[in-house]
Order: structure tokens, then C-alpha cells, then sequence
């Protein structure tokens, strides 16, 4: 295949259809086939990046390789591809006019009057067409965040209609709209989707292919209905029912030849069926797992999003360790002295989240010493770790007052403390130590064994480190420095050797997990949940 072609996603009636989980999917059948994609996506929102934003406003914050702060779906690109993203991956509305706005600035547009059309579009599209131009991708998928009719989505619409215009069979939309189920009429209702469509066709674009989001298995009937209605073709009509596992949309997708349909708009010979062999065994796994395993998220943001990443690697973890995992999230704000051993009961590991900021952090500082106490398998990471650590230094070492700078910037035993780098840094976005960094693990550590290497890379995203001042101190007392960044000399693992498993990184680890290649940290930790769970067992009996 010699010219990039391009896919563009769209929804409409509602959010949260899943665009993302169906860009995956298109991505992963495309990629089966020997095509070589990526997957970008465009918010229409006006921040920078999603790395101010309140997780409640728009779940968690994932971090590329290269340190980007990006939306929540680009977990989903690297977790059903297997690929890498960059910035180049993710857009925003505020990223575009910065641009445009620099230009301007530099007097690059030579005196015109700078207006939506042409210069805001042209810059999307500029965005849009550089990853394939650049890297010479076959397929390049779009994803539009927000949905048909919202105003902040009109200039990428339009400039998705302009580049429909100028590559011809080159540009596919694939329009993902809602047939809701009525339940006290018992019937299936098209006319959201109709009015979706019919928003779409007037700012100029129809689409060449849609998924019918729905509860309820779709007759042919209904999809005949919504063939005729939307000038689409019949085999161009897909639907996508709620599945037990998002990790099945990639199959159902694919029995409904969605990834034929494409090819065919794009004018490519369909060729034989991809197996999708480690996939569906993956999927075989996952159905197969009949034992539970009790996983506890120890954070303090009760919304599922929140801390997707850590979710479906855990997830991942359990089905590969032939369970299915049972994950409870207990807000650490409710957790108290008094109450801890209720908190955490019935769970046979316990992960301490990270986040920032002072709300909810004593609650993880009391489930750490639970855990530390009670040898509960406990995994923390980022600011979980950073607890993991002040617990240890207020209850081992004896420094009541121990603490972070980020929540008591008087602290005595800061045994936190603030990056050098970050001390002058007055602007939030975008400014904390964030991306891929290297770090070298000790030989004989707990982690050393798991990796099974020395050296690793891992995505970062915090302003706070362990303070190497108390290094010895930690060590001499049980809690051990087993991994360290070779340039700064940062910790980046802190374990307790003589625990079952008690182990903090100060990286994300969540964020190289994908389903084909799980993260080996979460692989050991749910198994010796999974241990742990059976030798209680056997204790009560």
C-alpha cells in the first residue's frame, strides 16, 4: 500500500459509547492484517493537555513514552496494539490554537486575519496528516472526541469533511451512534441514530460505515432501517452490543467483517480473515477463569476512570494467572485506625493509588501499615509508594512527624522531598518530571527476579522523590532501595524483602501493561495475592 489513508471516528447521540474501545478494535483487525497503523485522538476541549484536569472530569491522565499528558484512550491504543504513542498521538483545541496563535505571533501568516477556516482547519488537518506522512503509517485512525452537534467539535469536523473532499477513497468515516431500547414499549428505537446521521450529512460529511451501540442483539430489520435511512450501505451497518469484556469487541467487531468494510471503501483487495490466535486465547483464558481473586484500590477517587489503567492491568494479571480479579475500591478518606481491618478485610492484595495532594493521604498511610503489619501483599505506586515510605519512617523509624514536602513543606524528616529540577517551577501543566526513564535494578532484589533483567524503562509522572538522605537509615531498618534511576541516582523501587510481596515504584507501571504483553509487576503481584488467598484459606479451616 503506497498512500496513507485515513479513518475517521465520530460519535453521536451520547458520549461514552466507546469510541475509543472501537478505534482499538479497528486498529488491532487492521494490524492483524499486516497493515501498519496508529491511532491519534483529538478533544475538543480547550486545556492544553488533561494534565490539570480533576480526574472526575475526565478519568485518569495516561502518559506517553516522550512525556506527554494525554486522554485516557491513548491506554486503550497501546493496550489492544501493542504500539507506543507519542504527543504526535494526542491533540486538544487548546493545543491547536496555541499553535496557530505562535504562528501568528511570528508573523508567519503574513499579515492575514486569522479565522477558523482556513487556518484553524488547516492546522488540524496539518496534525492529522503529518503522523503518516512522517512515519509512513497505512492507516492512520482519528478518533474525534465529544460528540455530533456539540460546538466545540465543529472546526474538526469540518476539517474532516475538507480532507474527505481532497483524498477521495483514501478517507473512511465511521460514524459510532445509539440505538436505545425502550423497555415499557419493548421496542428498539433508530430515530437517535437517524437525527445523528442527519447532524453529521449537514456540516458535509456522510458516513461510509456505522456501529450501532446497543443493549439489545439488533435484528436485520432494524439495521436494514438504518441502511435505508442513512445512505449506508447494508454490509456497512455494524452493531456493537455490551460485551462481558471489552477485549472481545476486536472479535465481535471483526465476525461482522467491520475491518472487510473498511478496506472496502479504501478500495484494498479484503484478502482471507486474520486467526487473531493469542488474542482469542487470551479471551479463552479470560471466560475459562472460574476462582476470585480480591484485589483492594486504596485511593480517593471513586469513579471507575479513575485509575483505568491500573483496572485492566490488574485485570490482565488475574486472567493470566487463570483467575478472574474482583477489584473493591475503598476511599481512603473513610479509612481510620479504628476501622482499617473492616476496610481491607476479604481482600488478598491490597494497591495503594497514586494521585496528589493532602486529601485522603493519611487514610493510604494507615492501610500501609496495616498491610506492613499484617503481610498483606501491597503494591504502591507513585504517590502509593511515597506513603509506603512515610509509614515506614513514622512507625519503623520512629519520626512521628515524617512526611511529604508536597503536603508539609516544614517538615523535619522530609523524607519525601521536592525534586531540584521542579523547585523554581511556578506553571502545573505540563511541568512534572514526565515520560520514560531509565533505572537499574539491584541483582538478588525481589524486582530483579520478576523483570528478570537489570535494566529497565518505565513512564513516570510526579514532582516529589525519595529523599536519599535517609537512604541508609530505610535500608538498615528492613525497607531496601532496589532501584534506582543511573543518571540522578532517584529511587525508583522500594521493597521489604522479608514481606510476601511489599513493594513501591515510583514509576507507573500501569501504562506498559497491554493484553499481549502483561506487565510482569502486576503478573507477581496478583500471584501472590493468589497464594496468599489460598494459604488463609487453609488457616481458616
Amino acid at each position: 500500500m503506497s498512500e496513507t489513508k485515513y479513518i475517521f471516528v465520530t460519535g453521536g447521540v451520547v458520549s461514552s459509547l466507546g469510541k475509543g474501545i472501537i478505534s482499538s478494535s479497528i486498529g488491532k483487525l487492521l494490524q492483524a492484517r499486516g497493515y501498519n497503523i496508529t491511532i491519534q485522538k483529538f478533544d475538543p476541549y480547550i486545556n492544553i493537555d488533561p494534565g490539570t484536569l480533576n480526574p472526575y472530569e475526565h478519568g485518569e491522565c495516561y502518559v506517553t513514552i516522550d512525556g506527554m499528558e494525554t486522554d485516557l484512550d491513548l491506554g486503550h491504543y497501546e493496550r489492544f496494539t501493542g504500539i507506543q504513542t507519542t504527543k504526535a498521538n494526542s491533540m486538544t483545541t487548546g493545543r491547536i490554537y496555541k499553535s496557530v496563535i505562535d504562528k501568528e505571533r511570528r508573523g508567519d501568516y503574513l499579515g492575514k486575519t486569522i479565522q477558523v477556516v482556513p487556518h484553524i482547519t488547516d492546522e488540524i488537518k496539518r496534525n492529522i496528516k503529518q503522523l503518516g506522512q512522517k512515519y509512513h503509517y497505512d492507516f492512520v485512525i482519528t478518533e474525534i472526541g465529544g460528540t455530533i452537534g456539540d460546538i466545540e467539535s465543529a472546526p474538526f469536523l469540518e476539517a474532516i469533511r475538507q480532507m474527505k473532499w481532497e483524498l477521495g477513497k483514501r478517507a473512511v468515516n465511521v460514524h459510532l451512534t445509539y440505538i436505545p431500547y425502550l423497555k415499557a414499549a419493548g421496542e428498539l428505537k433508530t430515530k437517535p441514530t437517524q437525527h445523528s446521521v442527519k447532524e453529521l450529512q449537514s456540516v458535509g460529511i456522510q458516513p461510509d460505515i456505522l456501529v450501532l451501540r446497543t443493549e439489545k442483539h439488533l435484528p436485520d430489520g432494524i439495521r436494514k432501517k438504518v441502511a435505508a435511512f442513512c445512505n449506508v450501505d447494508f454490509d456497512c451497518v455494524v452493531q456493537s452490543e455490551d460485551l462481558p469484556s471489552i477485549y472481545e469487541v476486536p472479535v465481535n467487531m471483526q465476525n461482522q467483517g467491520l475491518d472487510a468494510a473498511i478496506l472496502r471503501k479504501c478500495g484494498e483487495p479484503v484478502g482471507p480473515t486474520p486467526e487473531l490466535g493469542p488474542w482469542k486465547k487470551f479471551l479463552d483464558k479470560q471466560r475459562n477463569a472460574t476462582e476470585i481473586v480480591n484485589i483492594g484500590l486504596v485511593g480517593k477517587y471513586d469513579l471507575q476512570d479513575a485509575y483505568k489503567s491500573i483496572r485492566e492491568s490488574l485485570s490482565q494479571a488475574g486472567t493470566y494467572n487463570d483467575h478472574k480479579t474482583k477489584i473493591t475500591f475503598i476511599n481512603s478518606e473513610n479509612i481510620t485506625e479504628d476501622n482499617v481491618a473492616e476496610k481491607l478485610a476479604g481482600q488478598d492484595g491490597i494497591v495503594i493509588c497514586p494521585g496528589f495532594g493532602q486529601r485522603g493521604i493519611e487514610g493510604k498511610i494507615i492501610a500501609a501499615h496495616y498491610t506492613r503489619t499484617h503481610d498483606i501483599p501491597t503494591f504502591g505506586i507513585c504517590l502509593g509508594m511515597q506513603m509506603m515510605v512515610i509509614e515506614f519512617a513514622r512507625n519503623v523509624l520512629g519520626y512521628k512527624d515524617a512526611n511529604s514536602r508536597e503536603m508539609d513543606e516544614k517538615t523535619p524528616h522530609n523524607v519525601i522531598d521536592i525534586m531540584e529540577e521542579q523547585k523554581n517551577i511556578t506553571n502545573m501543566g505540563g511541568t512534572m518530571r514526565l515520560g520514560a526513564y531509565e533505572c537499574d535494578l539491584k541483582q538478588g532484589s525481589r524486582v530483579f527476579n520478576i523483570y528478570n533483567k537489570e535494566h529497565i524503562q518505565e513512564r513516570h509522572r510526579h514532582r516529589y522523590e525519595f529523599n536519599n538522605d535517609y537512604e541508609k537509615e530505610f535500608e538498615r531498618n528492613g525497607m531496601k532501595c532496589v532501584g534506582r534511576n543511573p543518571e540522578s541516582n532517584l529511587v525508583e523501587i522500594v521493597e521489604i524483602p522479608s514481606l510476601k510481596w511489599y513493594i513501591g515504584t515510583q514509576f507507573h507501571p500501569e501504562y506498559q501493561s497491554t493484553v499481549l504483553k502483561p506487565h510482569p509487576l502486576f503478573l507477581d503481584f496478583v500471584k501472590t495475592a493468589i497464594e496468599n488467598q489460598k494459604k488463609d484459606n487453609k488457616e481458616s479451616k
